[in-house]
């Protein structure tokens, strides 16, 4: 028995080593060329138009052959989440809170490329080769710090989750506007719609928060990416806020 025994087949895929054909003979296919052309359709339809028969008559096979590639719809989909993450780039390291920072707005940058990355499920731990390198660039720019292994992927997992939430709310809240209706407008009509709503009596801090300006701060025209990297740089800052309390905290060192 080898070591790659050891290995499940789909991580053998995932990562790219070689798999001979289940039937025995040349491929005339691979697992490349079916991610790629699966990728592919996701950019242009989203990920709901990814099918196996769809991918299949993009690459002129029959839906069954693809089976000797992936080992279904499931490992299909992590294939290609791995594949269109992509390599990070290089993050300086030498301050932990800027790195930080600046792995958060570049892996957001990929999700607003390709915004059906944060529709795919999430299956287990990152285990494909580019979320292994995002998983190691954030472990350098960490390593500096006193935190322990735990706390270093605790401090990774919350800031990925916060990019994918942050990214598919944006998108949610895009589509649900009207058409022509800019980010600033929505939020003015939704303070205004709920000021009006909200009952002082029954609602008080609520009812405050919809009297307040906040819902008419922006002007009309302030695009929505301004907006967007205002409300995104502040989620983020209270993330980081506490991940410096806890560097402080001897309970999280090693």
């Amino acid at each position: 028995m080898t070591s790659e025994d050891f290995i499940p087949a789909r991580l053998r895929r995932l990562w790219g080593r070689s798999e001979t054909s289940r039937l025995g003979r040349p491929a005339a296919l691979d697992v490349h060329r079916v991610v790629t052309a699966s990728v592919e359709i996701a950019d242009r339809d989203g990920l709901g138009g990814v099918t196996l028969p769809k991918v299949a008559k993009n690459l002129g096979v029959t839906g069954m052959s693809l089976y000797r590639y992936v080992g279904s719809k499931d490992e299909l989909l992590e294939l290609m989440a791995d594949a269109a993450l992509g390599v990070p780039p290089t993050i300086p390291t030498e301050d932990w809170r800027l790195g930080l920072r600046g792995w958060a707005f570049e892996h957001r940058a990929v999700l607003q490329r390709r915004p059906w990355l944060t529709r795919v499920p999430t299956s287990g731990p990152p285990s494909g080769p580019n979320q292994i390198a995002w998983m190691e660039t954030g472990l350098a720019v960490l390593s500096r710090t006193p935190l322990d292994w735990a706390h270093k992927i605790g401090v990774l997992s919350l800031i990925s989750g916060y990019v994918t939430q942050s990214v598919r709310q944006y998108s949610d809240l895009a589509e649900g506007r009207a058409e022509g209706q800019g980010q600033a407008d929505a939020e003015r009509d939704y303070g205004r719609a709920l000021a009006r709503l909200v009952e002082p009596e029954r609602f008080p801090e609520t009812a405050r928060l919809f009297s307040s300006t906040l819902f008419e701060a922006p002007p009309s025209d302030t695009p929505d990416a301004t907006i967007a990297d205002a409300d995104f740089t502040l989620g983020l800052d209270l993330i980081l806020d506490g991940v410096a309390v806890r560097i402080g905290r001897p309970a999280a060192q090693t």
